[in-house]
């Protein structure tokens, strides 16, 4: 074990927890004022839920002893038996404990991705339900064919240095499914859905920021040239998403705006998330550049052309940034920066991990599908009507729901 590697990876997983936090205001400041509450609430209620579930089974089933290179057991059952000494797999440096505790993190802020889809009119019960059983069925197997030993996708030679298919393609695609199954908000077709916090987005976006350097960097799980590696691939993809997406926002509506610079900067770190410590920096650069115009136009074009209500843009920008992200892995990837035993990205004339990569993403995209769908029946079952009433969509769900105000004194129009 190595002191110093353990207390960045410790630290690192601080950094991450703080997205969740970041996320909410991020996702709050989005949504009109009678939502916001509701918003944030959603989005940091599963600091309770998945930290609670990976401590009792949610580790266990994601790492623990292998099944059919799809899931784990019991074994590691509140934790009992996991080292504070042994590593999860040879070569670590770093006790079990603590990667257990760095996963942890991780397991918390996927299923909150997808809750900014149905902003503004899913009840808050069912989305507690249909978020715990989600963890269950997709996020845990997810967690473990990419990332544990024994894992069917890690055993195909498909790589994913820290959860473009875990977490942002799972979520994106969840987010997708389930705001079609829940339906247009009431007023979608002829409403115009204001920011209620720009400084609110910001805060959230730049928060996040931060958390991602941990959240990459800390995928090293060692305090080593490969950390900071992709530590650079993070913040130099983000900047030129950032600047792709001002360009985009130019080009179309012929002003650069602050949100959109925000939401540029957060698909280029989706972007490089599954190639941080694979691709070289400069192939970085062109991840950021490429994965705005994309995003941008899933969220301008595609959203209103195929007539889904996506409210804040999940699936526009984790769903289909992960895809990107992924499919650049398999075209950037070079062995000279992370050798492992699956060969270089196409770009540099191997052809393997290019395909291992689109059968990734193909496999990930049918496990969040039919995932959903499991979860969304369950959760029907369990919670009767999932969708809120007109009535209380009018009114807000910070009151209908909870019985509270953003902002009390005030007495205006949304």
């Amino acid at each position: 074990m190595d002191s110093g590697n353990i207390a960045f990876v410790m630290i690192c997983a601080a950094m991450v927890f703080f997205m969740t936090p970041g996320l909410s205001c991020f996702y709050g400041g989005l949504v009109r004022r009678k939502n916001a509450v509701n918003t944030m609430f959603a989005s940091v209620f599963t600091i309770g839920t998945g930290i609670v579930m990976w401590v009792l089974f949610g580790y266990s089933l994601s790492f623990g002893t292998d099944h059919f290179g799809v899931i784990g057991d019991f074994s590691w059952f509140g934790l009992e038996g996991v080292s504070l000494t042994e590593p999860y797999v040879e070569g670590q440096q770093i006790p079990n404990m603590v990667f257990c505790l760095f996963q942890m993190m991780f397991a918390v802020i996927t299923p909150a991705l997808i809750t900014g889809s149905v902003a503004g009119r899913m009840r808050f019960k069912s989305l507690f339900v249909f978020l715990v059983l989600w963890s269950l069925v997709v996020y845990y197997p997810m967690a473990h064919m990419v990332w544990a030993d024994g894992g069917f996708l890690a055993e195909i030679g498909s790589i994913d240095f820290a959860g473009g298919n875990v977490v942002h393609i799972s979520s994106g695609v969840t987010a997708l499914v389930l705001c079609i199954l829940l339906g247009k908000r009431y007023d979608y077709s002829r409403a115009n859905y204001k920011i209620h916090s720009i400084p609110m987005v910001a805060l959230g976006a730049f928060i996040l920021l931060f958390g991602w350097f941990g959240f990459n960097a800390g995928s090293a799980l060692a305090a080593d040239g490969l950390a900071a590696h992709a530590f650079v691939t993070t913040a130099v993809s983000s900047a030129a998403a950032m600047l792709s997406w001002m360009l985009c926002d130019v080009l179309v509506n012929k002003k650069a705006t602050f949100v959109g610079a925000c939401t540029g900067m957060v698909a280029g770190l989706v972007g490089i998330t599954p190639g941080a410590g694979f691709v070289p920096i400069w192939a970085a650069v062109l991840i950021g550049l490429t994965t705005s115009p994309i995003c941008f136009f899933m969220i301008s074009w595609a959203k209103k052309k195929f007539g889904y209500d996506d409210a804040l843009d999940a699936f526009g920008c984790h769903g289909v940034g992960g895809i990107w992200g992924g499919i650049c892995t398999g075209l950037f990837t070079k062995v000279s920066i992370n050798d492992i035993g699956q060969g270089n990205g196409l770009f540099f004339g191997d052809t393997k991990l290019f395909f291992m990569q689109l059968a990734s993403i193909g496999i990930t995209i049918v496990v969040a599908v039919v995932g959903t769908l499991i979860c969304y029946g369950i959760t029907r079952l369990l919670t009767g009507q999932i969708r809120v009433s007109e009535r209380d969509e009018r009114i807000g769900l910070d009151r209908s729901q909870h019985g509270e105000s953003a902002y009390p004194s005030f007495n205006g129009l949304d």
